[in-house]
């Protein structure tokens, strides 16, 4: 067996729940201070639901004449998996790794356990090879992804700006692939805007509207607005923002009574065309105009955020045209990710890992097959960055 199944077996071996990292960072701190890199763990939330962090650095070496700093590549990940759902539904047991057709199978395997063995492999092979790398090489590891992302990602990025310590380039092991292995890397994400909406009306009998006030009649004018509003109109790299309504509730569960409040609950995915004070103040002015009386509470879950091609889209996509042919899309599709707490102090960020067509199902798995190649993969955008940084 290849290095990197074994270690992706070994961290699917362990139940890591959110936030619980179940020893997962552990084992990969020693795989890398053998390696020379410099390995912290930073702990942060309340004591019923512990986040356990880790930041690892190996500093790179300047070549002969340059000055400053080697730039830094960042693999950054999470330890942490989604909840299992009904074990009766698993063909084997999600936390034991068990092969069927030419796939791994467990919880994790495809987000994102895989990408990040692959990750460590792939730089126990490079410093092997080159052991003073004109390249810095850190990982920036989380166990609470897949949960409130409070006490994760983000609180190792604000530790690492008070510190001064400065990202060029960073890898989120995120699963984007599609089809086949490198088909899709994403050089972007849209923001996430949340809102829960109130709307106040008077309740009353149904039979008597003229002493009531209906919320829902009152906002279905908004409501339509709302909908057909074009908040923007995208870019080259975005499609155009778009605004949903997740759930909308009233009344009492009685069909005689006008209902008093109305709930709606709504979110904006917003591309970089569109700032979240710009799309909040947009939507107060259309209330305001409908002349309706509401309570109005925000939660902006991310901002966008955008990697033009550079040096890290160019090595990443030439590294893998090389070790599988493909030729890469890129792309912003999808949820949220990491990529948005660290996107705030990197220059340069992508998203790439192996297939997701399976991620957070039952039975979750990924290609055997697939795990040296993304292995290759990151090793030839080290390759090809540590060449960069030489230069």
């Amino acid at each position: 067996m290849s290095k990197t199944l074994i270690l992706t077996e070994q961290l699917i071996s362990r139940e890591s729940l959110t936030p619980n990292d179940a020893g997962c960072q552990q084992m990969l701190m020693d795989r890398l201070i053998p390696l020379g890199f410099v390995c912290e763990t930073i702990c942060s939330g309340p004591e019923n639901f512990r986040v356990t962090n880790l930041w690892a650095k190996f500093h790179g070496s300047l070549s002969a004449g340059q000055t400053g700093s080697p730039r830094t590549l960042v693999f950054a990940g999470h330890t942490d998996v989604v909840p299992t759902g009904p074990l009766a539904q698993w063909s084997s047991p999600p936390f034991t790794p068990s092969h069927r057709d030419g796939k791994l199978y467990g919880r994790g395997a495809a987000d994102m356990k895989t990408s990040i063995a692959a990750m460590v492999v792939a730089c126990e092979e490079f410093l092997a090879q080159h052991p003073k790398p004109a390249l810095s090489i850190a990982f920036l590891i989380t166990s609470d992804e897949e949960g409130p992302s409070v006490d994760g990602t983000a609180v190792v990025c604000q530790q690492l700006q008070a510190r001064g310590e400065v990202l060029d380039y960073c890898i989120v092991g995120e699963p984007t692939s599609v089809s086949v292995l490198g088909d899709m890397i994403k050089n972007g994400r849209r923001g996430s805007m949340s809102g829960k909406l109130t709307i106040k009306g008077v309740q009353g009998h149904i039979a008597y509207p003229h002493l009531a006030k209906n919320p829902v009649h009152l906002f279905a004018p908004a409501l339509a607005e709302l909908v057909s509003t074009e908040w923007d109109k995208g870019n080259e790299f975005f499609p155009a923002t778009s605004w949903q309504v997740s759930n909308m509730h009233a009344g009492t569960g009685a069909g005689n009574v006008i209902p008093g409040d109305l709930v709606v609950d709504f979110n904006f995915r917003f591309c970089t065309e569109s700032t979240a004070e710009g799309l909040q103040q947009r939507v107060v002015e259309l209330l305001d105009r409908h002349q309706l009386k509401y309570e109005l509470k925000w939660t902006v879950g991310g901002q966008p955020f955008l990697t033009t091609p550079a040096e890290l889209v160019q090595a990443v996509k030439a590294a893998i045209a090389q070790e599988t042919g493909v030729q890469t899309e890129l792309s912003t599709t999808g949820g949220t990710s990491d990529g948005r707490f660290i996107a705030k102090i990197c220059k340069q960020l992508i998203e790439f890992g192996p297939i997701n067509a399976s991620i957070h199902k039952i039975d979750e798995h990924v290609l055997v097959s697939s795990l040296d190649p993304l292995k290759n993969i990151y090793k030839g955008t080290l390759e090809n960055l540590a060449n960069v940084s030489r230069a």
